[in-house]
């Protein structure tokens, strides 16, 4: 019986030893997530994590011009008369970031983590807007871009 015990054991205790393993090799595996930029117009918000970069590299301008044609992003609708208002994580805010409307900057670079710009701007072709929808993009860095969060903003038919 007590070499019977003892196998139960070593038979517990490598099991135990291989579900931690197992268990440390998929959280190796796992990415971090990159910083959040977030844009709340009234009461409704949208966040998302880098649309391209958000890791510390700089992104090749190829990269960066097809990042900005992506069409898989998010989208939120705004009310022309509302304030949209731009969040950002403080690993953003520390390197620098733009607003940039259809790929053009808006504003110029801030180290802040929140930015407001009333709605009416987003569709106003005086600022290179065109129709009921707009690009905007938040630029993480000053003298080369090291992440890219894509919004589609759309112009609520209220």
């Amino acid at each position: 019986m007590t070499t019977l015990q003892s196998v139960v054991r070593r038979r517990r205790a490598v099991a135990a030893a291989g579900a931690v393993s197992a268990g440390l090799l998929v959280l190796a595996a796992c990415d971090k997530p990159t910083p959040m930029a977030t844009i709340t117009v009234g009461s409704d918000s949208v966040s998302s994590e880098a649309t391209c970069g958000g890791e510390g590299e700089a992104i090749k301008a190829a990269d960066l011009n097809k990042c900005l044609q992506d069409k898989g992003i998010d989208q939120i609708s705004v009310d022309p008369t509302e304030t949209v208002r731009f969040g950002v994580d403080p690993d953003i805010a520390d390197k620098g970031w733009t607003i940039l409307m259809n790929g053009q900057p808006l504003v110029e670079s801030s180290k802040k983590t929140y930015q407001a710009i009333p709605g009416s701007v987003f569709f106003n072709a005086q600022y290179g807007a065109q129709g009921n929808s707009t690009l905007v993009s938040i630029k993480e860095g000053e003298s080369e871009t090291t992440g890219l969060w894509s919004f589609r903003l759309k112009k609520s038919d209220d």
